[in-house]
């Protein structure tokens, strides 16, 4: 028999097992690379292929091990059966060499590349077409996947290796993240866009000492003065809640807002008769702790815009606002009475002065900077942190492709900075 009549003899039955294994390939490929928001979508909307798709992926160990015994056992088969009839042409070394480089061109070819990548261009239109064949294949193939799974997990445990197939909740944020910043890079997804769906995935992630304002920042009015100055100071603040204390400024005994002091303006004949006790607000403390999210669901169930911010030893750090966490989502909200970002002076020779106390996030935000805030929360602690100690006026430092020369320091406080960015290289 010629070479050529065991090719013809053998490829009926070789092409059609490369074919199954290439559906396997393209199921393998789309299954892990359909969208779930979309198959979930479809499958709320009575899709049957998507809700399958659904089933498949929630347990996507078990679908992959299907996928992975059919494509295996496929290409095995067929490359044994080429080897065997070329071989009995072209005995020995060279009838396998030449059965190896026959298939190799028809795997790669036709049951890598071609279905793969019809995979990848249509996943989930690929992935729903495919639904039910595999959903076949994984029920059948179902015992012999677990006998394998026990078998790998239990060979790992020897090593110390543990496997959880659960969700993991961080995972799905950095996929949608991802996906984000890649629509972006496109194009597809402006940046005021990419900035508010990275706040909303950041609320679980961020406490309320990340955004609070800084104890010695806030506005706060004194009890002990008359009720005629802390009027008149509280008119002249573009703040409609302030909070008010007695004697030492860690004993906040209460917050005033601006429609209760004009309320009670209008109900007396003098500033002077105003009960400044009567018209407070009782401070409502909350840990720095906090997660935003669950920050923000609190104020919206307590109707609330205005909490005050202390450590875990109920020392006065700070203060958080409705608006504070809102800003983290759709950036700065801006009224007539705001004025520009506090402690931030941008220089002619596109440098910026800065306050030490200034946050990272603020400064990221307002400069479109990508300055690190894992480690510290403020310009003062960034700069302290990554020179491992405090520095003198006059020290300079290059770090995040940006230099900090430090301008003023009062003790052991770094009160004021020059940042400036470096050029980037092309």
């Amino acid at each position: 028999m010629s070479l050529v009549a065991a090719l013809m003899a053998a490829a009926p039955l070789i092409l059609a097992l490369l074919a199954v294994s290439a559906v396997f390939s393209a199921a393998e490929t789309a299954l892990t690379g359909a969208s779930r928001g979309r198959m979930h979508q479809l499958e709320r909307d009575g899709d049957h292929a998507a809700a399958r798709v659904n089933r498949l992926i929630s347990d996507q160990e078990t679908m992959i091990g299907a996928v992975l015994i059919g494509y295996n056992v496929l290409n095995i088969l067929s490359s044994a059966l080429a080897t065997l009839f070329i071989t009995q042409v072209v005995p020995g070394f060279w009838g396998a060499a030449i059965a190896t480089g026959v298939m190799t061109v028809l795997v790669v070819v036709f049951v890598e590349v071609l279905p793969k990548t019809l995979a990848i261009v249509r996943a989930d239109d690929v992935a729903r077409a495919l639904s039910g064949p595999m959903l076949l294949v994984v029920r059948v193939l179902g015992p012999i996947i677990y006998a394998i799974q026990w078998i790998v997990r239990h060979t790992l445990r020897l090593f110390g290796v543990r496997l959880d197939m659960g969700t993991d909740v961080l995972a799905a944020h950095e996929e949608i993240r991802g996906a984000v910043e890649y629509h972006h890079s496109e194009g597809a997804v402006e940046s005021r866009d990419r900035a508010m769906l990275g706040g909303v995935l950041d609320l679980g992630e961020l406490t309320v000492a990340d955004v609070m304002v800084h104890r010695r920042q806030i506005a706060m009015l004194s009890a002990d003065d008359t009720p005629r100055h802390i009027i008149e100071e509280a008119l002249k603040s573009p703040y409609t809640r302030l909070p008010l204390y007695r004697g030492e400024q860690e004993n906040v005994v209460g917050v005033l807002h601006a429609k209760d002091i004009a309320r009670a303006i209008a109900a007396v004949d003098s500033i002077d008769d105003v009960d400044i006790a009567a018209i407070c607000i009782p401070p409502w403390f909350v840990p720095e702790t906090t997660h935003l999210k669950d920050q923000l669901n609190t104020f919206l169930k307590q109707r609330a815009h205005f909490a005050l911010v202390v450590d875990e030893y109920g020392a006065l750090q700070g203060l958080v606002t409705l608006e504070d966490i809102l800003e983290e989502i759709v950036g700065e909200i801006e009224d007539e009475h705001d004025t520009d970002i506090s402690g931030v002076k941008p220089q002619p020779d596109g440098s910026v002065i800065v306050d030490g106390d200034v946050s990272v996030r603020e400064l990221n935000r307002s400069l479109g900077w990508e300055l690190p805030d894992e480690h510290a929360v403020s310009v003062a602690g960034l700069v302290i942190y990554e020179a491992q100690a405090i520095p003198d006026v006059g020290q300079a430092f290059i770090f995040h492709d940006h230099r900090f020369l430090v301008l003023r320091r009062q003790r052991n406080q770094i009160t004021s900075l020059r940042i400036s960015p470096l050029p980037r290289e092309t």
